[in-house]
């Protein structure tokens, strides 16, 4: 069924929700940098998300034959994975966690989180616009 809502939204909203789930788990991370023993964790997604997207390492369309078309996302396909760091400590008295690393990581997260915020924002202003100039 064809729908109103342009087609990349609910793949910006499933990269949006994985967004959420990093920036939650540095807090995290953050939290307990004082914490002995505590292992940082990450969010890996992003392999899991080309895969679901049909996309090779490099991002390229993985087609086998010319003719084809790129198959369409499907939110329900994509997963992230939480890992958690096994590297033993060496140093006594020194945290896994490293704050300059979980705070770029932040940073970044923050940035792309915007970024797809504002691409939302344009596709629903958009729709708003259509929706309000088919009235007149």
């Amino acid at each position: 069924m064809k729908s109103l809502f342009p087609d990349h939204i609910d793949l910006t909203a499933k990269v949006m929700d994985f967004q959420l789930q990093r920036q939650n788990i540095v807090s995290t991370n953050l939290a307990n940098i004082n914490t002995p023993g505590y292992k940082a964790r990450t969010l890996e997604f992003e392999k899991d998300l080309q895969a679901a997207l049909g996309l090779s390492e490099t991002g390229a369309v993985a087609r086998t034959h010319p003719d084809h078309f790129p198959l369409a996302f499907a939110a329900d396909t994509a997963e992230a994975t939480v890992t958690k760091s096994l590297t033993p400590r060496v140093v006594q008295g020194v945290d896994n966690v490293d704050l300059d690393k979980e705070m770029a990581a932040m940073a970044k997260n923050n940035l792309l989180y915007n970024t797809l915020a504002t691409v939302m924002q344009k596709s629903l202003t958009g729709l708003k616009q259509t929706i309000a100039d088919g009235g007149k």
